[in-house]
């Protein structure tokens, strides 16, 4: 039972995630820049969550002085990095090839568990993710239109490396996964000030109506969603569901993303999916199916003599 709750939450986060392309457009479509509605979803995701957490959980905003550090590269790397690496990447490289770069974290992660953090996990954890990156292959149809710009494959690479550092980030038991959040959304959109210049938004697009592929949405509206469901709710669920499944777990089924915002777009923006899509979509399905049966290996036992390694050692 706990077991399938915590794969609820990781699925429910990889689903809100899939709202961000198809909000994202919306904004776009009223003249936003990409770097401007990354900047404003950052911003208003951290607002948010710190009102909510000073009238109900104020504790969970005391940063403890020995954990600075770590709250500071969360938010660079957790948080502004895969956000404004992938936004970046997309510029130099197709949307499909820069998510399945990105979403190479999974393979990255179960390696940085298994040979930093000494690990051992199951063979369904390694299996689990090269099926999930296997299968996004074919549903962003990878095939089609390659052109490998260097700058946006590094780019593409960082990104992907960020969207591990997220993972394993999350994983830490010994912080608030709420002002962990809080804190992570402030400093990304700080961080984030340089590149994005939110001086230069034009704040009156948020007052009008934008159409895309005949589905018609204020902008306010497709920004509160963008806030609330896609960043608040997605990076909490997806905080919460690492530290009951493990980073190596979590990332893969995170791969469920992809899938989530096919369908979204087929559904808000009348973009269809190919046989392609759903039949990658099924062999990702099956790559975190596998992966989550790696769940038990969350405290490893070693052989006689050796200490215990646990997900949140090697830090």
């Amino acid at each position: 039972m706990i077991r399938s709750i915590s794969l609820g939450i990781a699925v429910v986060s990889a689903l809100c995630f899939g709202f961000s392309g198809p909000m994202a457009k919306y904004l776009g479509a009223a003249g936003l820049s990409p770097l401007e509605s990354v900047w404003v979803r950052m911003a208003g995701a951290g607002l948010v969550l710190l009102v909510i957490l000073a009238v109900a959980r104020p504790g969970a905003l005391r940063i403890p002085r020995d954990r600075l550090g770590f709250f500071a590269a969360y938010a660079v790397i957790a948080v502004a990095g895969v956000q404004a690496l992938f936004f970046l990447a997309i510029t130099r490289l197709p949307v499909g090839v820069t998510l399945l770069i990105e979403y190479t974290a999974p393979v990255l992660v179960v390696l940085w568990v298994r040979f930093i953090r000494r690990v051992r996990l199951p063979r369904a954890a390694y299996l689990g993710a090269l099926v999930a990156v296997i299968g996004l292959g074919v549903v962003v149809e990878v095939w089609q239109g390659l052109r490998l710009d260097a700058l946006g494959l590094l780019l593409a690479l960082l990104a992907s490396a960020c969207c591990a550092g997220y993972f394993l980030m999350s994983d830490n038991l010994h912080v608030d996964p709420l002002g962990l959040v809080a804190w992570g959304m402030i400093g990304a959109a700080v961080v984030l000030v340089p590149i994005s210049q939110p001086w230069g938004i034009d704040w009156a697009a948020f007052g009008r109506t934008v159409t895309v592929s005949d589905f018609t949405l204020p902008v306010a509206g497709a920004l509160a969603w963008l806030i609330v469901v896609a960043t608040v709710i997605a990076y909490v669920a997806g905080v919460t569901a690492v530290r009951r499944l493990s980073a190596a777990v979590g990332a893969t089924v995170a791969s469920l993303e992809v899938i989530g915002a096919a369908l979204l777009a087929w559904i808000l923006l009348d973009e269809h999916l190919g046989v392609a899509q759903i039949a990658g979509g099924a062999v990702v399905l099956l790559g975190a199916l596998l992966a989550q049966t790696a769940t038990a290996a969350r405290q490893a036992v070693p052989p006689v003599g050796e200490p215990v390694l646990t997900g949140v050692q090697g830090r």
